[in-house]
């Protein structure tokens, strides 16, 4: 039995000193890329995103200050109130101060916490005046774009296989697209989603949307994309063996570049028809308040 112990030990011996040579002999792991890694939401290019942002952040101190508070008071009962320092423990079973503190204060923050987050809700749902609608259809395992105020202009999406992507045009493994979505920027844009076979799901997180493609059923959501650029999404709701592999890609141009894309892809552009100048005698009086563009909610609220 010693001799079986002793041949174990010595085998363990020699294994960890192999071990231990072979990881001196390898180089150091670099976490140069690891830090460079997104820690947070991604930059918002909707008014819709910078609310969330704001409202992410308000929480997040909430919550740290629960955690500092709990973890304070955890240690405190234990070393104030260990068998050793307390050998004789107090047989206390109600404190009405006590009780009614720990039920009031988490009602507040409760509180604290719906009022932004009702304001948030609302406002996500609010769906203002379009002035342009593209319908997203989801098939498995593609995503179809219809933009029905700008002619017959459709065309599927489909992801870009990873052994033809150029890096030096801008493409990204698993998000580009080989038709990617162009929208004008600084434009009310609804997106009514659908889908023809599976629940997809159509999310843009630097948008702040997420919204299902549900077959036989027609839901919408918006956004006012205040910057131009690249933006990316993938269907975040499993559909199938493809459900990684339909991506979102959407380029945000300028006004004059949008409309040139839609000639391009053989649509019409319709003409701007301004508005007629109300007679001085007869001054047309609108009974519906003018609906406000998105802006971004202040700091101080």
């Amino acid at each position: 039995m010693t001799h079986k112990l002793t041949s174990f030990l010595g085998l363990f011996i020699v294994f960890a000193a192999l071990v231990l040579s072979a990881g001196t002999a390898m180089a150091a792991p670099d976490f140069s890329q690891i830090l460079s890694w997104p820690r947070g939401l991604q930059d918002p290019a909707t008014p819709t995103m910078e609310h969330i942002t704001n409202f992410h952040d308000m929480l997040l101190y909430i919550i740290t200050a629960i955690v500092i508070f709990v973890t304070g008071l955890l240690l405190y009962v234990i070393i104030r109130f260990n068998a050793k320092a307390n050998p004789v423990p107090s047989t206390t079973t109600h404190n009405v101060m006590l009780e009614v503190l720990w039920t009031v204060v988490p009602v507040v923050i409760l509180i604290v916490i719906a009022v932004p987050s009702f304001k948030l809700l609302f406002f996500e749902a609010r769906n203002p005046e379009p002035e342009l609608t593209v319908k997203v259809i989801g098939h498995q395992w593609n995503w179809e774009y219809e933009y029905p105020d700008y002619g017959d202009v459709s065309f599927t999406a489909n992801i870009i296989d990873a052994k033809d992507i150029d890096p030096s045009k801008g493409q990204k493994r698993l998000l580009s697209t080989d038709s990617p979505v162009v929208l004008p920027v600084d434009t009310n844009i609804v997106f009514e989603v659908t889908a023809t076979d599976v629940i997809h799901s159509f999310a843009v997180p630097a948008f702040g949307i997420k919204v299902d493609a549900v077959p036989g059923r027609l839901n919408s959501t918006w956004a006012r994309v205040t910057k131009t650029g690249t933006f990316y999404g993938q269907c975040s709701e499993i559909c199938g063996k493809g459900h990684g592999f339909m991506p979102i890609e959407i380029k945000v141009v300028d006004k004059a570049e949008f409309e040139d894309w839609i000639k391009s892809q053989g649509g019409t552009v319709p003409e701007k028809v301004e508005a007629a100048q109300p007679a001085p005698a007869a001054p047309v009086v609108s009974e519906e308040a003018p609906v406000d563009l998105p802006v971004p909610a202040d700091s101080a609220e």
